[in-house]
């Protein structure tokens, strides 16, 4: 999977990295900012799309499309897809180039809205990969959870770097009998969940 990336996906990464790395140099407001995951997240995200059950593949953040790339990778193994959130429109339309520019746009839907309002329609969640803002974490938790087939997989970066925004939510998740969680030191720390 990882010695198979194409030239087309390496260059859209490496591109999204340097526009990454100006943003945090230049005084980009934080909302703004493409704040991706780093490609040791990345390589964990892909590997574990591969042991995820059958069912639908979900993202809530796309930002500029970085994690989705490496998702894809895992997607391709399976013969998935993947439906992925974002709210801000300019960073929405810079997704929809990345997988047009990376050659993947069959493989990755781009929804251009607040996920907490279309979760309610997706059942038979197998994979999700949450990375959006923090204080809307716990709310999307409970709405994946409940809708996630047995053995289905949800992720959620920046609990080590975010470790006192999301206290509530993880002790809630280290306390929810329906799943088996642990904390990964991964990047900025990945929450690993697991349906039972």
């Amino acid at each position: 999977m990882f010695h198979e990336i194409s030239e087309q996906i390496k260059k859209r990464m490496k591109f999204l990295k340097e526009l990454d790395a100006k943003d945090r140099q230049d005084g980009t407001t934080r909302l703004q900012r493409l704040r991706q995951v780093p490609p040791e997240t990345g390589k964990l995200l892909a590997l574990l799309v591969t042991l995820a059950p059958p069912g639908n593949f979900i993202e809530i953040g796309t930002s500029a499309g970085y994690s989705a790339l490496w998702i894809y990778l895992g997607l391709k193994e399976v013969g998935a897809t993947l439906r992925t959130f974002e709210i801000l429109p300019e960073k929405a339309d810079l997704a929809k180039e990345t997988f047009k520019s990376a050659e993947v746009e069959d493989y990755i839907e781009v929804i251009e809205d607040d996920a907490r309002n279309c979760l309610h329609d997706i059942s038979d969640i197998s994979y999700c990969f949450l990375d959006a803002e923090k204080e809307y974490y716990e709310e999307c938790y409970d709405l994946v959870i409940p809708k996630m087939v047995k053995g289905g997989i949800l992720l959620a970066d920046n609990v080590i770097s975010h470790q006192e925004d999301l206290k509530a939510m993880l002790i809630k998740v280290e306390n929810d009998k329906r799943i088996d969680s642990m904390i990964l030191p991964v990047g900025s720390g990945i929450l690993f969940c697991r349906k039972k």
